[in-house]
């Protein structure tokens, strides 16, 4: 069969990895120190080489001394077997094309993310391995096509990732932009888009992933996009999104990589919604960021949602412990009447604790003063003070189940009679003058069974 993707451009080198004189990486092994996460980076080619594939591999192993991760780079395939693959925490795939793995190699490889293992497919990964469906599905969609490199402007639609969580909306850069042969968005967490109109040749239209994360037969998986150029990899704002990547491949830094559809925009920074159906009750406030967070400011107060009651509901929002000393408290209340006076939401609601010290039934992911959450799987869960954690509520009847980073922690049910889930506001706590915690990203899905009920 004809060869696809990129592997059209260049059919003539390098059918099974660089031709010798190539311009290949040499192979590296830096031995691991204890307790370092170890990151395999594979760029064997069997198309189109990529002239970055170098640089990449710097760039990779520079930020592997910096943030404390070894890497290993190589081209051989031989490296793809169960023992040799048990040694790493995350495999890159930086820019490999076409068929790269044969069977038994394809075989080791599923047997390492069935055991947890990480991916990071960069560039054209993508455009690897088209007759092994499995890779497909790993890394979430395959190359279809390129226009010209040219400037475009990313969306970043998820900050809670930690390959995004330092970008703003808008992420401008140059670069080379692949089309899709599908979306990833019903199986994978898309992380940053591609605004087809800031660009010329986009053909997937309104919706153009262009990296995204998801949790895949047992293991872990990024994909990025971007990286075709030279340049990605002397420049800051990539490589930190490449990092990120990495981070989460190999179980550094947590995050929520379900797939998301549906959700409706409570909070999503001034330039969005703004604080339209917002209201603060009592003292302090919320301090509106540039890059569309809102961070608490003295107390004891609440910013509750005053537009619409819910009942059966997923609400979603992105949060951090944000003062230089990390040991902030604040909470998500719900379940609790309209009212100016914050102690309402206290006395008639649920609070979901953010605090990193209290005691066990007033800690993070509590329940506060009715039910801690599983700490172990909560401390498995939770990213530190100074980055971003995503919490989901589920409210469905007089249940609640809360989630951080896609664990569940939390599962209560509600018995008090004078109590109930089932009818009631959303709010966020602004505790004190020594407190800071930042929000963004409020977002929520209705689920029947229950509904919003308009106004108060």
């Amino acid at each position: 069969m004809a060869l696809p993707g990129h592997a059209a451009e260049n059919r003539a080198a390098d059918r099974a990895g660089p031709a010798p004189g190539a311009d290949a990486p040499p192979e590296t092994d830096a031995a691991p120190g204890a307790g370092k996460d170890r990151v395999l980076v594979f760029s064997r080619t069997a198309g189109f080489r990529h002239d970055s594939i170098p640089d990449g591999i710097a760039a990779i192993k520079r930020l592997g001394a910096e943030h404390g991760f070894t890497v290993r780079a190589t081209e051989k395939a031989a490296e793809f077997t169960p023992r040799k693959l048990a040694a790493y925490d995350a495999v890159v795939f930086l820019s490999t094309t076409g068929d790269v793995l044969n069977k038994a190699q394809q075989a080791a490889f599923e047997g390492y993310i069935g055991k947890g293992g990480g991916y990071v497919g960069v560039h054209a990964a993508a455009d690897t391995e088209y007759d092994w469906p499995w890779y497909g599905g790993l890394a979430g969609a395959y190359f279809s096509s390129h226009p010209a490199i040219q400037p475009a402007t990313v969306e970043v639609e998820n900050h809670a990732h930690p390959s995004t969580a330092h970008l703003g909306a808008d992420w401008k850069r140059t670069d080379e932009w692949y089309d899709y042969r599908s979306n990833p968005r019903d199986k994978a967490r898309v992380l940053a888009t591609l605004d087809e109109g800031s660009y010329t040749g986009g053909t997937m239209g309104e919706d153009h992933p262009l990296a995204w994360c998801q949790e895949y037969e047992g293991g872990r998986a990024f994909y990025t996009g971007g990286g075709h150029t030279k340049e990605s990899y002397t420049d800051d704002a990539f490589t930190r999104h490449l990092l990120g990547g990495i981070q989460y491949a190999t179980g550094a830094a947590q995050a929520d990589c379900r797939a998301e559809n549906g959700y409706t925009p409570l909070y999503d920074g001034a330039e969005g919604t703004g604080l339209k159906g917002w209201k603060q009750a009592g003292p302090g406030t919320f301090e509106e960021g540039a890059d569309g967070t809102l961070t608490t400011r003295g107390g004891m107060g609440l910013l509750w949602y005053e537009g619409k009651r819910f009942g059966s509901y997923s609400l979603k929002l992105d949060w951090k412990m944000a003062s230089e000393g990390g040991d902030d408290n604040s909470g998500v209340f719900v379940g609790f009447p309209a009212s100016d006076d914050p102690w309402s939401a206290v006395d008639n609601g649920y609070e979901i604790q953010i605090d990193a010290t209290d005691v066990d039934a007033k800690t993070t992911g509590s329940v506060y003063g009715f039910q801690s959450a599983d700490l172990a799987a909560r401390d498995a869960a939770l990213n530190p003070p100074g980055e971003w954690n995503t919490y989901e509520l589920r409210v469905q009847g007089e249940r609640l189940r809360i989630y951080l980073n896609g664990r569940l922690i939390n599962d209560y049910t509600n018995t008090d009679p004078v109590r109930s889930l089932t009818d009631g506001h959303i709010g966020l706590q602004n505790h004190g003058d020594e407190d800071a915690v930042a929000f963004r990203d409020v977002r929520v899905k209705e689920l029947g069974g229950g509904g919003g009920v308009n106004g108060r």
